[in-house]
């Protein structure tokens, strides 16, 4: 008898652990059309994983959804990034001192990744969580990212994305995000205006981390309301006193 792949079972299991990310709660039969896998198929791969803990099922609707397992693996291996404790108490002093939400972002190929986040003390707070993955094109971490790279490697980067417009604001054009980096380049800080989220505008900087090319950057977020033009200029002076540390 033939044995299985184990490749094949571990890139299955993924697909599903990956799908119920994105989903969220989910009935077998729709789980099925997102994977395009059989139910015989996606219900063993389930029985796996709620044996092991990475999955649930709720008793009264029979939906499936990720356990908080996942959310405890990726929160040790967060803590084990050593620049995360090593900027906290900057990002801290950061919130501190704008008032608003600061995140710790680390470059993922095409993507940057929330690694940590300093809450804003204001009212209204922006929703967003450690882990989540943003795109780079779009995103004022994402930008400030790309400005410290070659044109050759922005333009690698930039045929891999997606760049579907989130908004109104997003920059879809490549000549015109390359006049956005070399302002960039210029005043050494980018601005998100809108371009990833309606209604948000932040303020973001690449961070040093030794002697090694920066893979991490951080942005000063905050609503609209909160961030004209005359607040955006005031809260870069802080963005930029913040890059000069060097990790």
């Amino acid at each position: 008898m033939e044995s299985k792949n184990p490749i094949q079972v571990a890139d299955k299991l993924f697909l599903v652990l990956e799908t119920l990310a994105k989903t969220g709660p989910i009935g077998l039969s729709d789980l099925c059309r997102e994977v395009s896998l059989n139910k015989t198929t996606v219900h063993r791969l389930l029985n796996s994983l709620l044996y092991m803990g990475y999955v649930r099922q709720d008793t009264q609707t029979s939906r499936y959804s990720l356990s908080f397992k996942i959310w405890d693996i990726a929160n040790q291996f967060v803590s084990k990034i050593d620049i995360v404790e090593e900027a906290r108490p900057s990002l801290r002093e950061l919130a501190a001192k704008t008032g608003e939400t600061v995140h710790l972002v680390q470059i993922d190929g095409i993507h940057a990744i929330y690694i940590a986040k300093e809450e804003s003390e204001n009212s209204v707070r922006l929703v967003s969580m450690v882990g989540k993955r943003i795109p780079l094109y779009c995103s004022g971490v994402g930008k400030a990212l790309l400005a410290d790279m070659s044109d050759d490697e922005i333009k690698s980067i930039w045929d891999k994305s997606d760049k579907t417009p989130l908004t109104e604001h997003t920059i879809t054009d490549f000549s015109k995000f390359m006049q956005e980096i070399e302002e960039i380049r210029k005043r050494g800080y980018a601005m998100d205006n809108e371009e990833y989220e309606l209604g948000v505008r932040c303020v973001a900087a690449s961070i040093k981390h030794g002697e090694q090319k920066p893979q991490y950057a951080f942005s000063i977020s905050a609503p609209i309301h909160r961030m004209d033009e005359k607040r955006m200029k005031e809260i870069a002076k802080y963005a930029l006193a913040m890059k000069e540390i060097n990790l």
